[in-house]
């Protein structure tokens, strides 16, 4: 069971990085499919990582690698999906009320938010940083982790829709993480 959970979670890696490719990463359905295909082996990881016993010596260590690089690269695609679910019923309810809205032409009225620069970089780094936390034992370093990227994005989430998109991304980010960093705890520990 070791080695199936280690298997899944190099298995998230491989599916997160193929997800990356930008030709990909423009299509809804292809990041969704990768988001469903993700959790998929995020839960079966899990099951196998708690039927397993405790991983030492080499396996911790492959253990402690795969579970970061599986927490910072996985969350891409699904953070992309919640972002599609929620822009998808912005959408119906401004269709909705197209007839009655002056501003129905405008090019920002389709619902996307607005973008906030460095959002992969940064949830990437945000991912390794909680994961790591959760690892080390140490809860605490998720709430600077929070903190300090509340801090850094605060002079921006004053545009429109940029709160609601940080809001989503990095609840969404934050919960992948725990999840993934939960596959590794139950090896390593």
């Amino acid at each position: 069971m070791i080695a199936a959970a280690l298997s899944l979670l190099g298995a998230i890696v491989i599916v997160s990085g193929i997800a990356r490719i930008p030709a990909l990463r423009r299509r809804a359905t292809a990041t969704s499919a990768a988001a469903v295909v993700i959790v998929g082996l995020l839960v079966a990881a899990a099951l196998c990582a708690r039927a397993a016993g405790t991983v030492t010596g080499a396996a911790q260590v492959a253990a402690y690698v795969l579970t970061v690089l599986a927490a910072a690269l996985s969350a891409d695609g699904i953070v992309r999906a919640v972002f599609d679910v929620g822009i998808v019923r912005k959408r119906a309810r401004a269709e909705d009320s197209s007839a009655d809205d002056p501003n129905a032409d405008d090019p920002n009225a389709d619902g996307r938010p607005g973008p906030l620069r460095g959002g992969l970089t940064i949830g990437v780094l945000e991912r390794t940083a909680v994961t790591a936390a959760v690892l080390a034992g140490w809860p605490g370093g998720i709430a600077v982790v929070l903190a300090v990227k509340g801090l850094a994005r605060y002079p921006e989430l004053r545009e429109p829709d940029a709160s609601e998109q940080f809001i989503i991304g990095t609840f969404t980010s934050v919960l992948i993480s725990l999840a993934v960093a939960g596959v590794g705890v139950m090896l390593v520990r």
